[in-house]
């Protein structure tokens, strides 16, 4: 079978040696997409090292690597316990997650990712999933898309953008991107519109894919899954991915503080390696997806 084009993995070489992989090692990529970060890691890996990938989009199964150390499991990141379980491994020593949509989801202009082609609406990471871009767009409330607009798409018009949507699919469904930008042109600012229009087009996909509440169960998981000393390498795309990562390897929480005992001290499950980490410009040269992401690196303790 012909492998998916896919681009450049980002930040290859600071991801993998976050990891500080032993060759006998047990890893996980939850996010294999090209297999780029995997190659990385079975390359470092000894003859009895395995190494454990997940991915949910079916695109991805056509770059499966014929190794025996290698595992590739078509399943959302979110199951990584129970799958790992249902493998026989209960602990690993490092993780690896690149987070957002997949350089191949973007530019096949059918999958409705990306601005730049006209598309039904899907966004659908996992092609089978029930939730579409038509059905957000369609049929959630006035409010929900209020919601959805504010908080994933950090947009301050988010009332405007979903009474405008609610008017005109009052007339006829709202089929396509092209429809979709057709309605929504009157609040691009000029110089902005791509600006806009990507945080419209996040704040649906985020929606669709349950992103935000797919990464909080995902790293929940890994206090569980991940044996002392070993280590989370983590890259986002966007302010809530970061934010909630970043919280999390500090508190264990994505909310408030943790608790203090009676001595003032508190427990938390990662201490973070290094500061936080970003593409050179070399980089983003090359691979101009590279240029929103943040690399955070932690140990388990």
């Amino acid at each position: 079978m012909k492998q998916m084009e896919y681009h450049n993995p980002v930040l290859l070489k600071e991801t993998v040696d976050g990891l500080a992989i032993k060759p006998d090692g047990v890893y996980v990529d939850v996010t294999f997409g090209g297999g780029g970060h995997s190659k990385e890691i079975l390359k470092r890996l000894g003859a009895n090292g395995k190494l454990y990938a997940f991915d949910q989009d079916k695109d991805a199964l056509l770059n499966a690597i014929d190794d025996d150390r290698f595992v590739l499991i078509n399943e959302n990141f979110r199951f990584i316990k129970r799958f790992l379980r249902f493998y026989g491994v209960r602990k690993v020593d490092g993780v690896l997650g690149d987070f957002g949509v997949s350089s191949h989801q973007f530019d096949v202009a059918e999958r409705g990712f990306s601005t730049r082609f006209e598309a039904d609406l899907d966004m659908r990471m996992n092609q089978e999933g029930e939730l579409s871009a038509y059905h957000v767009v369609n049929e959630y409330d006035e409010s929900d898309l209020r919601r959805m607009f504010l908080q994933y798409g950090e947009l301050r018009n988010a009332p405007k953008l979903a009474r405008a949507i609610v008017n005109s699919r009052n007339d006829k469904p709202i089929k396509t991107s092209a429809e979709l930008k057709e309605i929504l042109k009157p609040f691009m600012v000029k110089h902005k519109e791509h600006k806009i229009l990507a945080q419209i087009y996040q704040a649906i996909r985020i929606e669709v894919n349950q992103e935000i509440e797919v990464l909080k169960e995902f790293l929940l998981q890994t206090q569980d899954v991940l044996d002392v000393g070993g280590r989370i390498s983590l890259i986002s795309y966007h302010s809530l991915e970061d934010r909630l990562v970043k919280r999390f390897i500090r508190s264990g929480l994505f909310e408030g503080e943790p608790e203090k005992d009676l001595y003032g001290n508190v427990s938390v499950p990662f201490k973070k390696v290094g500061g936080l980490i970003v593409p050179s410009d070399e980089e983003i040269k090359i691979n101009n997806r590279a240029r929103s992401a943040k690399l955070r690196i932690a140990e388990k303790i």
